[in-house]
């Protein structure tokens, strides 16, 4: 264990996504332990290209109320999660010489040393071609340090987005935040109040019918939630394959199509090419930016083909700067309600 232990203090955030080109080297310092308490390891990460860590990281955020991220008026971000090795939580806050990355709890070691991927390092943008609409080139122009992210995680994925199927996006993050509060367990270390880790597979595969029902999630959902959680094994080892082969095993979970496989992939496997297929207001987004008019998947499958490869960097860079704009018409999903 190296003895240099990274020392913390207040400086300048650069204005380049918060790290100046000077300092981003593209490397890892070495993971340090304080001797009081081995459960905590800090190290500062320093990208090759500029990083916008908090626009990298914001789809795996369920909602300003998801209890398994937090951020502070220091502008960190904390992330409550779960990997082979156990709990842990995440400390991310970007100084002038990189991000500085602290985790406690027995899955810090694994934490830290996934910081990289989970901000993009993977994420290879060769090939890109933004100058293909004026649109496309001014978000890409106007957010540099947009990357896809890789969590790892496959089933703190695939829950929330089994959560997402057929509902409107409000009520699946409520069901979220109350299951999570209810049956997740307490971030380690010094995270902020109220923040948990979410429940484990055999949690999610033994929860009581009603403890679903109360949450408002219906036995359609409840259902494919735990057969996800009854293979979670193999799905997770599927994460270090390649991304076809996890995607075949996502698809063999009864009630897991499509659309649900690209929501996780886009998240825990940093597929830059992931489309959610079957989301009517994603397609209309895509459409009315693109051309100003609405169209169906076929139509958006069309209109991204051009980007193939980079179909998921073009997505989030057109919700980004266009969603606010987009009109909102067309049909909504139900709301749903707790069923007691």
């Amino acid at each position: 264990m190296p003895t240099r232990i990274v020392t913390w203090r207040s400086v300048p955030v650069g204005r380049v996504c918060g790290i100046p080109a000077r300092a981003q080297t593209g490397g890892v310092l070495p993971l340090v332990a304080p001797p009081d308490d081995e459960r905590v390891l800090r190290t500062v990460y320093r990208p090759r290209a500029p990083v916008d860590v908090r626009l990298t990281l914001s789809p795996l955020r369920r909602g300003a109320g998801d209890p398994t991220w937090a951020s502070t008026p220091d502008g960190a971000l904390w992330w409550a999660t779960s990997n082979a090795a156990g709990p842990a939580t995440l400390h991310l806050h970007v100084r002038r010489d990189g991000v500085h990355a602290t985790a406690w709890g027995p899955g810090a070691e694994r934490a830290v040393d996934g910081v990289p991927a989970l901000l993009g390092a993977g994420d290879d943008p060769t090939g890109f071609r933004a100058d293909l609409h004026p649109l496309v080139r001014e978000a890409h122009r106007r957010l540099p340090g947009l990357r896809i992210p890789r969590s790892g995680q496959v089933l703190e994925a695939l829950v929330p987005a089994i959560l997402e199927q057929r509902v409107v996006g409000l009520d699946a993050r409520a069901s979220w935040r109350r299951l999570v509060l209810r049956h997740g367990t307490p971030a380690p270390g010094p995270a902020p109040s109220g923040m948990r880790v979410a429940p484990s597979a055999p949690v999610w595969r033994d929860l009581p019918v009603w403890e679903w029902r109360r949450a408002g999630v219906e036995e359609a959902r409840s259902g494919t939630v735990r057969r996800a959680a009854t293979v979670a094994r193999g799905l997770q080892a599927g994460a270090d394959l390649p991304l076809d082969e996890a995607r075949r095993r996502l698809l063999t979970v009864r009630g897991v199509g499509p659309w649900t496989v690209a929501e996780v992939a886009s998240r825990a496997l940093g597929d830059a090419d992931a489309v959610s297929v079957g989301d009517f207001h994603l397609a209309h987004l895509v459409g009315w930016a693109l051309t100003g008019r609405r169209t169906d998947d076929a139509g958006m499958l069309g209109l991204l083909e051009p980007w193939r490869g980079h179909r998921q960097r073009v997505i989030r860079l057109l919700e980004i700067t266009q969603a606010s704009r987009a009109p909102r018409f067309g049909p909504r999903a139900p709301r749903a309600r707790p069923l007691v």
